[in-house]
This record gives structure tokens, sequence and C-alpha cells, in this order.
């Protein structure tokens, strides 16, 4: 398929450019090639053409999975072409990136279906109308096996086994399968067949990432630069966004379950939320933190504004607004006692000793309780471990989620309206 004629563009000045894409960038390969580029770019009014590529393993996409797209939308702002391609071609090898044994490859017909699904998802964050949709089987399946001999020629083994997950496993005496050191190198073909400009992925994507640019070279085209994004933590703030964690959030899932999922997280992992979920400058988002640093903005007023702005991205304004309104009736007006069991917390089980003897024998002496005492004492968590746990990621009380170890009582009785994930109690203590 022949490369799209783009009229010339009018491009924003490279530092304003700049300063949009490097938002969230854990590493650009190399910076300085980048700016020439966009320079160029520039006085050619031809948009640079930015690659990146997603296998269709599976049929729904979270969160997780957007911040690649959302960095593709950057450019697309930016007025430079952007190609979302779909590895329906390696997806019948499957990626052994973050895999410890093989991954089993897919049908072509779960493939096909899944691509079809990816094809609704991802433009609800690009535009349809400016975004090349390309198969990597276009150009995989006129390459023969001549092709394929002809490109797994250009690499050793030795440069294979330097890749991570194929190190471990060989030290490990666990199997690697010979089709899986192939998708670097079909990975790395397909820059060579879009002509990329520029390749997006994600950190753990390295190896491949550079491999496309070595083989752009063997072919005699300029290298892409190369950006990459960091993993995004899911709703618990410690492991990667993940179905089978139990931590991610769907883009297919409803309104005010994705606002309630967001307002539960921790308020340092809202920052990198509207870092890699948002199209906010970085700029606006150190205004927002400084806001909150000085106490002239709630950080929950920071994490609704959050909520509501991924929310109608996916779903609409109205949907966003209402979802608002129904969480601050269920949690922030203290509405939960319908959904929410009541519990008497024995003081002694869960207040800091220091004062216990004293808050016992005076309802209106200030008291400190510990939060993952609390937990287990509500059963909210098994253990005190868990409970430590769930503290550092973050624990919504009466409304705002926080990671503070110790929770302050100024009198008693106290009705506190605790939640985890999806489960509540109203602790009276």
């Amino acid at each position: 398929m022949p490369l799209q004629e783009v009229p010339p563009i009018h491009f924003p000045p490279v530092d304003e450019q700049l300063d949009y894409l490097q938002k969230g960038a854990a590493e650009i390969i190399r910076l300085s090639d980048l700016q020439e580029r966009l320079e160029a770019s520039r006085k050619t009014g031809q948009p640079l053409r930015v690659k990146a590529g997603f296998d269709p393993t599976a049929p729904d996409l979270h969160l997780g999975h957007t911040v690649l797209m959302r960095k593709l939308k950057h450019f697309q702002d930016l007025g430079h072409q952007v190609i979302f391609l779909i590895g329906d071609f390696t997806s019948l090898i499957g990626d052994p990136t973050g895999r410890s044994v093989t991954r089993k490859p897919l049908t072509s017909e779960e493939i096909a279906e899944n691509a079809r699904t990816y094809t609704d998802q991802v433009f609800k964050i690009l535009d349809r109308d400016k975004t090349e949709v390309r198969f990597n089987s276009e150009w995989f399946s006129t390459l023969g096996f001549e092709g394929i001999i002809r490109l797994a020629s250009r690499f050793t083994v030795s440069q294979m086994l330097e890749r991570e997950e194929f190190h471990k496993r060989f030290n490990n005496e666990q199997p690697i399968s010979l089709h899986e050191m192939l998708y670097p190198l079909v990975q790395g073909y397909d820059s060579v067949a879009l002509r990329a400009d520029v390749e997006l992925g994600g950190t753990d994507q390295r190896f491949n990432l550079l491999i496309g640019r070595e083989l752009q070279r063997h072919y005699s085209q300029p290298s892409q630069i190369v950006l990459m994004t960091p993993i995004i933590e899911g709703l618990d703030g410690v492991q990667k966004m993940s179905k089978s964690l139990g931590n991610a959030i769907g883009i297919h899932e409803p309104a005010q379950e994705m606002y309630g999922k967001l307002m539960s997280i921790s308020d340092e992992l809202m920052w990198r939320y509207w870092i890699f979920l948002t199209d906010l400058r970085q700029s606006d988002i150190e205004r927002m933190q400084a806001e909150v640093s000085s106490g002239t903005l709630h950080p929950m007023d920071a994490k609704k504004a959050l909520a509501r702005t991924i929310v109608a991205g996916f779903h609409s304004e109205d949907a966003a607004r209402k979802a608002d309104e129904d969480w601050a009736m269920q949690f922030q007006q203290r509405n939960v006692d319908a959904i929410a069991e009541e519990v008497v917390v024995d003081l002694r089980q869960v207040a800091v000793a220091a004062s216990l003897e004293l808050a016992l024998n005076d309802l209106n002496r200030p008291i400190d309780i510990h939060v993952a005492k609390l937990l287990v004492a509500l059963g909210l968590k098994s253990s005190r471990t868990e409970a430590d746990r769930q503290v550092i990621a973050g624990v919504n009380i009466d409304g705002v989620t926080s990671s503070d170890k110790l929770l302050h009582l100024a009198k008693r009785p106290a009705r506190i309206a605790i939640r985890v994930g999806k489960r509540a109690k109203i602790a009276v203590i």
C-alpha cells in the first residue's frame, strides 16, 4: 500500500512540541534526533510518521493499554501522522516480553475477532479520520520463507540472548522456542515496512525497539526515534495494571464504576495517572501539584477532576458529571450506611498504645488509630501484612484516599466510612 500523500502542515514551534511530547516519556533515543526531525518537519510541512504496534492478544483494553495510545494522540494533536499497527502476524508468534514461559499462540479466528474489538476501542482516544490503521500481515504474508531467512541472518543467537527474558530463561534452563526469537526481528521489520520516523513502546519493549533502528539502517533508512513510556501501576499502586491481578480499570466499564475506582487510588498514584492517562500538559499538572502543596487545592478535588476527565473521555461529559454526583452522595456525603456494614471496634485493638489509657477514660481526648489494624478489625483485610500493603497503596477514609499510617480522632464516639476496593464498612469507635 503506497504511503498517504498529505498536504503541508503548519506545526507549532519545536520547543512547544517537545514540551508536549516529553510528558511522561521514560526515555527517548535520541532526544537530539527527535528535535532535529521535528525541525525538518516544520520546515517542509511534512508530518513525522509515528508508529505504535499492538498485538490483539485480548479482546478488551484497560487504561494501562491506553498510555501508548495517548502518546500517539499527542503526536496526532500536533499534526503528525500516527500509525496504529495491529500485529495480526506477530500475534501468531506471541510476544515473549515479560514472559518466563512460551506464550500460547492465538488462532487466526481469535486474532481477527480481537483486532475488530481493538479498532473499535482505539478511536475513543485517536481521531478515526486522521489515523492510519495497518496490519503487519500486509507485508509478512508476501515476505516468504526466503525473506524471513534473510531477515534472521542480520542477527546472531548471542545477540538474541542479550534480551532479558531470554537470558533468564537460558540461565534457568527453561525452554526458549525458536519462533520466539523471531519476534524482535518481525517487530523491527514493521518499522522498515512503514518507514517509521518514531516508534512508541513501553520500557519493557526496549530490545525490540532498538532492533527496529538497526534494521532500518540495514535497509538504508534513517533510524527511527524510540520513545518509551513506563508501565503504569494498577489501583493498588504497586503492581502493573492487569486484569488478572484485579487492579485494572477497563475502558468499557460503566462510568460510575470507572469513576469510583479512580477515586480509590492514592494521592501519589493520582499524579502519575494525570501524567499518563490525560492530555493535560506537564506544566499544568505541576501547577496543580503546587496548589495542593500550598493548601489552595484539596487533593480530593484534584482527584475528582482526574476521574471526571478520564470518564468523560471514554463516556461523555454528562456521564462524568452524573458519576461525580452519585459518588459524592454515596461517599463524600457519608451516605454509605445503606450499603456498608456497621462494625463496633474495640479501641484497644487499634489505638496507638502511648495515649490509650487516658483516652479510655476521657472521650474528648484525641487519640491516634493504626489504619492497618483498623482494616483487620473491620475484616477488610485478613492479616496485618496485607493491611500494611493496602495502607501503602491507599485507603479511602470518609471519601478521601490516603496512605497515612495513622488516623487522628479528635473525640469519640466516631463513625468512620472505610472503603477498600469495592468493599466498605462503617467503623464505630
